[in-house]
């Protein structure tokens, strides 16, 4: 009887064992497929900026890191980049960058064939410009190239017109909507225009 008992038993190997694999794609939950971007804008004493793709729906983060295996540290406004973006809490980041194509660029460069008449026009406005004063970004869109300023504390101020050429000789990065400057303002034909921006040291106090 007792031989009986024993041979009904679970045997041993019929027990459960917990195996020990990784989970499948835990690492690729927010991994994207690669997608072609166009850069947006990209700050290099700040060491990031932005893509911006048909693709996929908001702006990706491009930090300098995933360009030292490129060898670069910055890329060019307009460059077009292949990369594979990956999901994070505050958005999209590229995680690696694949390729880089810096021949659609936007690069200031000399025209010969553009009028001398614009240049003595920007003289003209620069000369008659008043002092610094502190301005509020309106708006601004680095695509078409121009953006709107206003006075500060003047509830009546007019749009001040705001040239993209005017924001890469100042060296700021980008205007966002409701950043303060200090700017120099001048009577245009058609109406004011910033000839010359500056950050306003004042706001960082």
């Amino acid at each position: 009887m007792q031989r009986k008992r024993s041979e009904t038993a679970p045997e041993p190997d019929l027990i459960p064992v917990a195996v020990s694999e990784p989970p499948p794609e835990a690492d690729a939950e927010s991994e994207m497929d690669p997608v072609v971007g166009r850069v947006k804008w990209f700050d290099a004493t700040r060491g990031f900026g932005f893509l911006i793709s048909d693709d996929i729906d908001g702006d990706i983060l491009i930090h300098f890191s995933v360009l030292r295996e490129h060898g670069r540290r910055s890329l060019p406004e307009g460059a077009i980049v292949e990369c594979v973006p990956m999901q994070l809490d505050r958005g999209l980041q590229a995680k690696k960058v694949i390729s880089i194509d810096v021949g659609p660029a936007i690069v200031a460069q000399p025209r010969p064939q553009r009028s001398t008449s614009k240049d003595v026009d920007r003289k003209a406005l620069t000369d008659s410009a008043g002092e610094f004063e502190p301005v509020e970004v309106k708006w601004f869109n680095r695509v078409k190239g121009y953006g709107f300023v206003n006075r500060v504390g003047d509830p009546d101020s007019l749009d001040v017109f705001v040239h993209m050429e005017t924001v890469r000789n100042s060296e700021l990065a980008d205007l966002q909507p409701g950043q303060r400057l200090v700017a120099r303002i001048a009577e245009g034909k058609k109406g004011l225009t910033a000839v010359e921006l500056q950050s306003d040291h004042s706001e960082e106090h």
